[in-house]
């Protein structure tokens, strides 16, 4: 049992930092010690990365229920990383709105708790828990500011798709159970070992449609756009960016883990995701002009652009999955930092028109912008040309030619609406503009992650052997 505890201990130290972070928002300082709990929990979320990271080996606790290994190890590093950025940046976002609450920082802590057990679990049962620890804390986040209607039908919408998506990986974990005997990702792989039966393919396919879901991966990303944009911007950008890792990385635990003996049965579903995504994503965020819908549809291409690593269905495909995550992480953290920061007239707006000839007003601010969007659109030599260039290898090289081939299509289509916000700041006619002011920290990320992009490519920031290590431990 000892044995057990030292495995799981992140996520103990975790959970009873949320425990006693929510006992003393409710019965001492209630909402006015909010910006000190949010660098606190920052701080403890960082420090947990540390030690993460400092780990070596794979453990499993519980009878294997739960998994410590080096992917789990790197998803959990950057769940943690992205999530501790967010809660710095929302301080000045949520006092603008009015909903700088205690309850804030707690659930982000609970949430990125789920997403650690997500990312480590070794049985349906964890899996399913984990899961849920993650979403019913992002189906409160979304809506925490109650006095906006939109934030309010973010909210009811995520909870009735999420429910619906949680009802099908249910089913699909009930029949795997029923076929294979055994709830244990060990279990199932034995059980396929001589091939699936239609009933197992069938768990597969309800298990693989629910994590969907969670992605966003067309044609189940419906709750996305209206998410996106009605939930707070700090909220937002958690979705964008942790909840997406963790999410994809469940299903790539789920499909070699469990599935690893038939993977020419899930590899057809996740390659279909993976096109689908790619193209509905790119060809919807052409007609948005809010910020906020038009990042909603570019997650979705995205997701499509990293499901191709993991439909290779090997170790190669496996990490480059991780570069990619990794990369779009950095976009997603430095892009949502300005959004929060587009203010006119001290309300915060998220058009992306009254971005006109902003480069005459804010040049710097307007560079770092156009990095990013570079880098998005996988513009050379940014460092998100070098993201997509290894999953399309990765697709290639695992005889997915046509799929490498259709991403360099979406690919094109999707620099159509990147570039326009770069021409909007450098060429477009001057109307209403954005008020100057950018709180500190968001201007510190957003010149951060520009410089991530621009840098980046001399060697990845040591991102490619650790990805390398960590899809070693997950493919075998």
């Amino acid at each position: 049992m000892s044995g057990d505890i030292d495995v799981i201990r992140p996520e103990v130290y975790l959970a009873l930092y949320a425990i006693l972070a929510l006992l003393a928002g409710v019965f001492t300082i209630k909402d006015r010690a909010t910006p000190i709990l949010l660098w606190v929990t920052a701080a403890v979320m960082g420090l947990l990365c540390w030690w993460i990271g400092s780990r070596s080996g794979a453990d499993v606790a519980f009878s294997g229920s739960f998994v410590d290994d080096g992917f789990s190890r790197f998803a959990k590093i950057l769940i943690l990383g992205s999530a501790a950025v967010v809660l710095l940046l929302s301080q000045d976002y949520l006092a603008r709105a009015n909903v700088l609450r205690f309850e804030y920082p707690v659930l982000i802590a609970l949430c990125a708790l789920g997403m650690m057990i997500m990312v480590s679990a070794g049985d349906l049962l964890t899996l399913y828990m984990g899961l849920e620890l993650q979403a019913l804390s992002a189906y409160v986040l979304t809506s925490i500011h109650r006095d906006s209607v939109r934030s309010t039908e973010a909210g009811l919408k995520f909870f009735v798709l999420g429910a619906l998506s949680s009802g099908l990986l249910l089913y699909g974990a009930s029949l795997t159970y029923g076929y294979a005997g055994t709830i244990d990702f060990a279990g199932v792989i034995a059980a396929t070992s001589d091939g699936a039966s239609l009933g197992l393919i069938f768990g597969l396919v309800f298990i693989v449609a629910g994590l969907a879901f969670k992605i966003s991966a067309a044609p189940f990303h419906m709750w996305t756009p209206d998410v996106y944009e009605g939930a707070p911007t700090p909220v937002t950008t958690f979705l964008a960016t942790a909840s997406k890792v963790a999410a994809i990385g469940l299903l790539a635990r789920v499909v070699h883990d469990a599935f690893g003996m038939v993977a020419g049965d899930w590899q057809q579903i996740v390659a279909f995701l993976a096109l689908v995504s790619m193209f509905l994503g790119s060809i919807a965020a052409i007609g948005q002009r809010n910020m906020k819908r038009l990042m909603a549809y570019s997650s979705i291409s995205h997701m499509g652009f990293a499901l191709m690593g993991l439909a290779a269905a090997t170790p190669f495909g496996i990490q480059a999955m991780l570069i990619y995550m990794s990369i779009y992480v950095a976009m997603n953290l430095g892009t949502f930092a300005f959004i929060m920061s587009m203010e006119r007239n001290g309300q915060s707006v998220s058009d992306i028109r009254l971005l006109n000839m902003y480069s005459r007003r804010e040049p710097l601010r307007a560079f770092a912008l156009l990095l990013l969007m570079f880098s998005m659109a996988g513009v050379p030599p940014m460092i998100g040309f070098f993201g997509k260039f290894y999953v399309l290898r990765a697709a290639y090289e695992g005889g997915l030619t046509w799929l490498a081939i259709a991403g360099m299509v979406a690919s094109a289509i999707s620099a159509f609406f990147y570039l326009r916000i770069v021409y909007f700041m450098y060429f477009g006619e001057e109307g209403d503009v954005l008020d100057d002011r950018m709180p500190g920290m968001n201007w510190t990320v957003l010149m951060a992650s520009a410089a991530v992009m621009l840098l980046g490519v001399i060697n990845l920031f040591g991102v490619e052997p650790l990805a390398a290590a960590a899809a070693a431990t997950l493919v075998n």
